[in-house]
């Protein structure tokens, strides 16, 4: 019940005229940002200067 009461909670934070695309994506976005904080939470994460490392390797 834990994923309906946060589907409930990201939906009734967006305004009342927002589309159905909006709501789509804003649940997309927070399932993806909480699935990010649960894989830092178990340590899992890239720290922020590898991050560095990592994007100055794609700019080349």
């Amino acid at each position: 019940m834990l994923n309906k009461e946060t589907a409930k909670r990201v939906i009734e934070s967006l305004p009342n005229d927002v589309s159905m695309d909006e709501i789509i994506h804003a649940l997309y976005v927070n399932v993806k940002f909480s699935h990010g904080e649960k894989e830092i939470r178990e340590g899992k994460g890239v720290s922020q200067v590898d991050a560095k490392k990592q994007l100055k390797k794609w700019l080349k």
